[in-house]
């Protein structure tokens, strides 16, 4: 098949870093604005959750002063002293209680969270899959299928799990710090002015690290897109690679990319991996100075031993929530690159639907190239390009590779938009009307079949929705398609597997071009639709196709010129332009381009 685009980019793209994180950032919290009740209401349950985890200590302190001052009442035989077990018990009780509904809100808080984050990326993928749908076939032409469907799962599942694991964090280690410094002011303002000095050295510390980790989770997102690319290429074409015997190469192309991949990688964990251990020791010189200080204090009886309890237990939760937002704060700088990565593909061009002043329900079939120009990028390849095709006829179209045959039909169907000059239908403008419904008034029989996983009525009615049952066997039948079906062990319910191995691909023609039949199109493409299959089947496809292109004008990309000899007219390209058209024989007369390409297939075939 003839195939004229840009080229293709390779494994080997440098890595983008991120361009702009405040505004990707918005974006992302922009998803979450329709859910703003519930985020609201996972924040109050936060809240009471942590309360009630905050308040544990401190009721601990007072159940241990209790059994304290009982004990060294007892010890100094104070009259009335000893330890009172009811009063322990009761603030034992109120300590379960407070620990009991504690972890109800956080289930609760977990819930609602788990539901906000899926809702998000729920709406995320309908967005993209709608963007898909939109975008025009050069974006695909220029990149890997794998990159694209990375953007689609690996990094919108990044976004999923820092919404429903990190965000929800984030809020508790807030409330926790908060909650936490109140305490310990209620207890000892000396005590917590030793444990606040810590906080600042701790962003002082984590801030130039978060800085630096950035570009290389961006260049992680990167580069794992790449991976997936090169891995989907080469599983799908597996056998070329094997055939060519290039299992070396691709081996070494996926070491090259997985290679940068570890780096950035290896590169994003280290850095992330230093706040821990420097986030641990001001922690634990922190802990070890208020240790000093409050020991002190309970000498001097300026504090009770249970509040100097509560007050350590505090100093130890006070770093925790502190390295939890900075390990957050490092996730976020992943998922903001996901995040950037996903925004890109949402913000690609789409292509341009223009409001519709022409009508075409259906087509007679009159087609004309009106001093049509196109090319990819600023070099024309197609200047100043003519043609005329009455209704029903057949137009065959030829040359050699490169020549623009398949770049002319993805023009008629507006796959690419012209560079100059128009083309049109029933002389109304293609660009006049919606893309829908130019593309309904054709069919496509390429030489790539495209089936799904399913079954092949799935796969026949897929040309006209709500076909009857009468109707799908019809079509089977004129592409002489029924006979192979009904010899299948589960008929026209025979399921297609994933990679539609489970069928020839001859039989893959024929259940396209049955697709063909039933959509009942006024006018036909066909793409060398015979060219990869034996010669018997080739005749089966053939009479299948000529039932098909009856009475409806038809387009024949072709190489085997003995294929197309009783077209009515037949279109010489060679470097996007047509050199000849005419009839078989009238081009053969005129022995020009056309018959020298005949003969040489002639004479290699006698060769053969």
């Amino acid at each position: 098949m003839s195939q004229m685009g840009p080229p293709r980019p390779g494994a080997s793209m440098p890595a983008e870093k991120a361009k702009d994180f405040k505004g990707t950032f918005r974006r992302l919290v922009s998803y979450l604005k329709p859910r703003r009740k519930k985020l609201a209401a996972v924040f109050i349950v936060a809240i009471l959750s942590t309360v009630f985890a905050i308040v544990g200590p401190k009721i601990m302190g007072m159940a241990i002063t209790e059994l304290f001052e009982g004990a060294y009442g007892q010890l100094q035989g104070v009259p009335g002293g000893g330890i009172d077990f009811g009063v322990i018990g009761q603030i034992l009780a109120v300590l379960a209680g407070l620990y009991v509904f504690s972890s109800l809100f956080s289930y609760i808080q977990q819930y609602m969270m788990s539901t906000v984050a899926q809702d998000t990326v729920y709406d995320m993928r309908q967005d993209v899959n709608k963007k898909l749908e939109k975008l025009p076939l050069e974006y695909f032409d220029g990149r890997p299928n794998g990159e694209t469907l990375s953007r689609m799962t690996n990094d919108i599942d990044t976004i999923g799990s820092t919404l429903q694991q990190s965000l929800t964090q984030f809020i508790t280690s807030i409330v926790t710090l908060v909650g936490i410094l109140v305490m310990m002011l209620t207890i000892s303002p000396l005590l917590t002015l030793i444990a606040v000095v810590s906080l600042p050295l701790s962003l002082f510390v984590i801030g130039p690290i978060l800085k630096r980790s950035q570009k290389y989770f961006s260049s992680q997102q990167k580069n794992l897109g790449r991976l997936n690319g090169h891995v989907e290429e080469m599983y799908t074409g597996h056998q070329v690679v094997k055939a060519f015997g290039h299992e070396a190469k691709s081996n070494e192309q996926f070491d090259a990319v997985n290679a940068e991949l570890y780096d950035a990688g290896r590169k994003a964990q280290f850095i992330s991996g230093i706040i821990m251990p420097m986030m641990s020791l001001i922690g634990n010189l922190s802990y070890v100075l208020i240790s000093i200080v409050g020991g002190v204090l309970v000498i001097q009886r300026a504090i009770s031993i249970g509040d100097i309890q509560a007050f350590i237990t505090y100093s130890k939760q006070f770093t925790q929530p502190i390295t939890q937002t900075a390990n957050i704060a490092n996730i976020i700088q992943s998922t903001v690159a996901a995040a950037e990565r996903v925004f890109e593909l949402l913000d690609e061009q789409e292509e341009v639907e223009a409001v519709t002043t022409s009508v075409l329900a259906r087509a007679k079939g009159a087609v004309a190239f009106e001093d049509v120009d196109f090319g990819y990028g600023d070099n024309l390849l197609i200047e100043g390009l003519n043609i005329d095709v009455e209704p029903g006829q057949t137009v065959a179209i030829v040359g050699p590779t490169g020549a623009g045959k398949t770049t002319l039909i993805n023009l008629l169907m507006r796959f690419y938009e012209l560079k100059g000059g128009r083309i049109t239908i029933d002389a109304l403008d293609s660009r006049e009307m919606s893309r829908h419904e130019l593309r309904h008034n054709f069919g496509m029989v390429l030489q790539d079949t495209w089936l799904f996983n399913g079954t092949i009525r799935d796969n026949i009615s897929y040309g006209k929705t709500g076909a009857s049952e009468e109707e799908i066997v019809a079509a089977a039948q004129a592409a002489h398609a029924d006979h192979f079906i009904r010899t299948l062990p589960d008929g026209y319910d025979t399921v297609l597997n994933q990679e539609v191995s489970n069928i020839s691909q001859g039989q893959k023609q024929l259940v396209t071009i049955a697709r063909a039949i039933l959509a009942d199109p006024p006018m036909m493409i066909l793409d060398e639709a015979t060219s990869s299959v034996d010669t018997r089947t080739e005749i089966l496809i053939q009479q299948a196709m000529n039932r098909l292109m009856a009475g409806r004008t038809s387009f024949v990309i072709a190489h085997r010129l003995s294929t197309i000899k009783h077209a009515d007219l037949i279109l010489v390209m060679d470097q996007g332009q047509v050199i000849e058209q005419g009839t078989h024989e009238q081009l053969l007369d005129k022995d020009g381009f056309y018959a020298d390409l005949y003969r040489s297939q002639f004479s290699a075939k006698v060769a053969i």
